[in-house]
């Protein structure tokens, strides 16, 4: 078998064209990110990281097998590199995306975030500015090889039907490429009148998720509603008569106490294994006992948390002059350990909530380990950006497996602590077999966007 050798530095995009059978002999593969598990018989490095060979037929995973044990007439052989499958980002914001610039500067906190992304909606947010900037997220997303999207999608009345018909419209161009799903975001009392119908007529008939934030329009996490388990009640009646999942914002703040009300609501009406919490930050600062017993009620409620560790950080504990004194992500390892379904995500991305961003998921990934301390030992953290947030999202992505698409990354990195310690601009981004060669656009391409 004729046998393409790779230079440390190089490797040739040109053998993937998604037609021939190819083998990648000696891959690295974190076991959490293989989809049947680890292969009888290969072995696997301290980082819980397998030796693998990936027979990739066509566009196809064809099989998923030991180092050394593959064969096919091509052979490239990887020398041990990482080869990890496309990531999975289960909570963005597509419609609120790179108005940076352009949008009020909300001094970097929540309120001022809100307020500074209700006025740059009103003056801006019309079918082709959310087109074109819609299109410059994927553009990136794409670029840096992820595989699905969940985009929350502000649905205040008035605005829900232009976006939701721009991200119909944008879904539908890249359904080849990045699955996308929506969620409907509002207050949570937009749910008292009959708006919260309404908007649930508009998510049904969109494929979408019903969601909503635990505060009250114009508000801030952690003023309470008095009626929160009626307005959950009504929420999840809603979801109940359209089939619909849920999927909320939660407790974004230090001191907040929504998530046992929605976790009790999950269970009152039987939505269990069909909710998703993201932020849930102010469970870090409570008591260990009391946080017990939320994170043993979210576990029976089913309920999957998403933490967005570089938004949290950024928002978070921000006053002038002072510098932060806590990280504002939720208990990533206590929830793990009580059996709950945690992934990490990207959320905003260079908007007033977070400035910066790329919707690089496995930069996201990385930035975690760090923040979370999901390392020494790494476990199987790595599942954080793929088979997790595939699974809450109920795609086929996030994993490298027998009979799934070719839709890998294959990067400049030996170990787990260099897939961390470097950004793999360099990485090679294969799609259905075939090498990407889908380039990170232009930022002089948003000046075209009204308002610049």
């Amino acid at each position: 078998m004729p046998v393409t050798s790779l230079s440390p530095k190089t490797i040739a995009p040109g053998l993937f064209t998604g037609k021939e059978r190819l083998l990648l002999r000696n891959a690295r593969t974190p076991a959490s990110l293989l989809g049947a598990g680890v292969p009888g018989g290969a072995a696997c490095d301290r980082d819980g990281a397998a030796l693998i060979d990936i027979v990739v037929h066509g566009q196809t995973v064809a099989a998923v097998l030991p180092a050394g044990h593959g064969e096919a007439e091509c052979v490239v052989d990887l020398a041990d590199r990482h080869v990890w499958p496309l990531l999975v980002d289960a909570h963005t914001h597509l419609d609120k995306g790179h108005v940076i610039g352009r949008a009020p500067d909300s001094g970097g906190t929540h309120p001022g975030a809100r307020d500074a992304t209700t006025s740059d909606r009103i003056a801006h947010w019309r079918r082709d500015d959310l087109l074109h900037r819609m299109e410059f997220a994927l553009n990136c997303a794409d670029a840096h090889g992820v595989a699905a999207i969940r985009s929350h999608l502000d649905s205040h009345e008035g605005q829900a039907e232009t976006t939701w018909a721009a991200f119909s419209e944008t879904r539908e161009r890249w359904a080849a490429l990045i699955a996308l799903q929506a969620v409907a975001l509002v207050p949570l009392d937009a749910y008292r009148g009959d708006y919260g119908r309404k908007l649930a007529d508009l998510v049904a008939a969109q494929g979408g998720l019903l969601g909503g934030v635990t505060r009250a329009s114009g508000g801030a996490h952690g003023k309470a509603l008095e009626d929160i388990d009626a307005l959950l009640d009504a929420l999840f009646l809603l979801a109940k008569e359209r089939d619909l999942d849920v999927d909320l914002h939660v407790d974004e703040a230090a001191r907040a106490d929504a998530l046992p009300s929605v976790a009790a609501a999950t269970i009152r009406h039987g939505w269990e294994g069909r909710v998703t919490c993201g932020h849930c930050c102010s469970l870090a600062l409570i008591p260990d006992d009391e946080a017990a017993r939320v994170i043993e009620l979210v576990a029976s409620a089913g309920i999957s948390i998403i933490t967005l560790p570089t938004v949290n950080m950024y928002l978070q504990d921000r006053a002038d002059g002072v510098t932060p004194r806590w990280r504002g992500v939720t208990p990533v390892k206590e929830l793990r350990a009580a059996g709950v379904r945690v992934a990490v995500a990207g959320d905003n991305c260079r908007d007033p909530f977070y400035a910066y961003g790329d919707h690089d998921m496995l930069d996201t990934w990385r930035q975690a380990v760090r923040i979370a301390h999901l390392d020494h030992p790494f476990a199987d953290a790595a599942a954080m950006a793929g088979a997790v947030p595939a699974a809450i999202m109920g795609v086929q992505a996030g994993v490298i497996a027998a009979g799934r698409p070719a839709d890998l990354m294959i990067l400049e990195a030996w170990s787990l602590d260099q897939v961390i310690a470097r950004p793999h601009s360099d990485r090679l981004v294969i799609r259905a077999g075939t090498a990407s060669s889908a380039c990170l656009p232009s930022y002089a391409s948003l000046e075209t966007i009204a308002g610049r």
